[in-house]
């Protein structure tokens, strides 16, 4: 009788595995492992035949291995690398039971961890003609942890391939950078650690949760309505795995909710290294309360731009939270740019770091005067503080400024005429550096508009600076953007029947580095820049 309910129960959990009734499973699993421990547990069963005795150990192992399988579908790890550990106890050598905690701990990045469970089951007699699918996991985890240790990613491939099929599996990665208080923002930031030139990667790091959609145009009714239920579903998923993974938990929790800024510690660093980190949590309750603070104010978009590259439609919108990044303040002269790759994002310098500089990126869109992107702070509830918002509260008192943007709201008026005018006044200003490529940032929609119109550059083209002089000055004040290199590669190649190179295009490819990084080659930073061209 004993037997055959042990068998029934053994029957019913394998057909709900392999009909993927996950949570059913697990529950005939757990009733399985039960009665296996307590049959076990009996002082009449030192007895048995020893057969009995190994048959019983043998439908537990295999029980706490196929529950872990089914746990780690549902992406609670937690739990699921506890039954791989137990599996073990009982069974050192079991295939299975390392294959999913291999599994496991290369899902949370732990390379070096899950290359051994592999390495271990190539050895087991189970594992016959599974060694090829050994020998794959294993390939994986050695290009991930070389990733993750030195940071060398390359995108070429997929970007030469017109971003087609799935994104490129990625490794987590933290450069030299460190949380420290922020003294200029306020609160905390992250910080470099040494110089860095544009391009450099800064960090790579994995969304807790996104959320993504394509939503109505702005303004139909629809819109809301569309917007709330991908920001409940986003919610939903952070909540999830919050209560699935201690770590992550713990790791959302480091964040601001906005209040008691100063109160927060400044978590280390190697707190945010997988491999650095426990194996295994205590769980905790998640706060709903605080994870709706933490993410109403951490929470970010994926830019436009990525979702024009990859050829999504234009509608599509997408939401996130990635923990690292989230200690990255806003400014508009930003230094740094984030490129989404999946779930993955990249962060890269997007002009050159001084150690112990804050590295930012602009959590809006700062090729745009003063008043604009002050309206646009208010909606993200601060007020920019940085170099260029004070350098251009003063010079936004000039009339002439004024004069221009007034001029630019109401449309009409000659666009080359009005870059001759800035740039004299930007003379007799005395304005140097910096300083100009600020000015010229807040109006580069004015100057696109004179650079990409042959007429207008026919009457004003000699009294002008050059497109890549205006490029590069932007570019040095508030870091590379798709639009400033667009418009000189556009220039580039126009004066190039034969696509050839040019000095323009040269120049653009100088300045692509600082927004696809040193992850793609020369060949591939050419191909991302044209198809932003024909993107836009």
């Amino acid at each position: 009788m004993e037997e055959e309910m042990l068998q029934q129960l053994r029957s019913k959990a394998t057909e709900l595995l392999l009909r993927e009734e996950w949570i059913q499973a697990i529950n005939v699993y757990s009733q399985l492992i039960s009665l296996c421990q307590q049959n076990l547990s009996q002082p009449h069963r030192t007895s048995d035949p020893a057969d009995r005795l190994s048959k019983l150990h043998k439908s537990l192992y295999l029980a706490f291995s196929n529950r872990a399988d089914a746990r780690s579908r549902l992406r609670d790890f937690d739990v699921a690398i506890e039954d791989c550990e137990r599996a073990l106890e009982i069974e050192g050598t079991h295939y299975k039971a390392l294959l999913c905690k291999g599994k496991i701990l290369l899902n949370l990045n732990r390379y070096s961890d899950a290359s051994h469970c592999f390495q271990k089951a190539l050895f087991d007699n189970q594992s016959n003609g599974s060694s090829e699918t050994l020998q794959g996991y294993l390939d994986r985890c050695k290009k991930l942890e070389f990733q993750s240790k030195t940071g060398a990613f390359d995108l070429s491939e997929w970007v030469l391939n017109g971003f087609k099929g799935k994104s490129p599996e990625l490794a987590e990665f933290i450069g030299s950078v460190e949380i420290k208080r922020s003294e200029n923002i306020g609160g905390r930031g992250l910080f470099t650690t040494k110089n860095v030139e544009a391009g450099t990667l800064l960090f790579v790091t994995r969304a807790v949760a996104t959320g993504r959609g394509i939503l109505p145009e702005p303004g139909e009714d629809a819109d809301e309505s569309a917007r709330l239920v991908m920001w409940k579903d986003f919610i939903d998923k952070i909540v999830e795995a919050s209560m699935k993974c201690g770590r992550t938990y713990r790791l959302i929790c480091t964040l601001s909710s906005g209040e008691r800024e100063e109160d927060l510690g400044v978590p280390d660093i190697s707190l945010f290294r997988p491999e650095a980190g426990e194996l295994v949590f205590t769980k905790e309750k998640p706060d709903m309360g605080e994870i709706l603070s933490i993410l109403d104010l951490n929470s970010l978009t994926e830019d436009a731009i990525s979702a024009t590259v990859l050829g999504r439609n234009k509608e599509y919108s997408g939401v996130g939270l990635w923990i690292l990044a989230s200690f990255i303040n806003h400014s508009c002269n930003p230094n740094a740019r984030r490129l989404h790759v999946g779930d993955h994002m990249m962060v890269h310098a997007s002009r050159d770091i001084k150690a112990g500089e804050e590295i930012t990126f602009a959590y809006f869109d700062v090729l745009v005067p003063l008043r604009k992107r002050r309206e646009m702070s208010k909606t993200w509830g601060f007020q920019c503080n940085c170099k260029r918002c004070r350098f251009e509260e003063v010079f936004g008192c000039r009339e002439e400024l004024r004069e221009i943007e007034m001029v630019l709201e109401f449309g009409g008026s000659d666009k080359g005429a009005l870059v001759f005018k800035l740039e004299e006044w930007m003379k007799k200003w005395v304005a140097k550096g910096k300083e100009k490529g600020y000015l010229r940032a807040s109006f580069w929609a004015m100057y696109s508009e004179v650079f990409k119109s042959e007429k207008s550059m026919r009457r004003w083209g000699r009294r002008m600076p050059t497109i890549g002089a205006v490029a590069e000055s932007v570019a040095e004040a508030v870091g590379a953007d798709e639009r400033v290199v667009q418009t000189m590669a556009a220039e580039g190649l126009s004066k190039s029947s034969d696509g050839g190179s040019t000095a323009e295009m040269e120049r653009a490819m100088k300045l692509g580095r600082g927004i696809c990084s040193k992850a793609m080659k020369k060949q591939a930073t050419r191909a991302y820049i044209e198809l932003c061209l024909v993107q836009d």
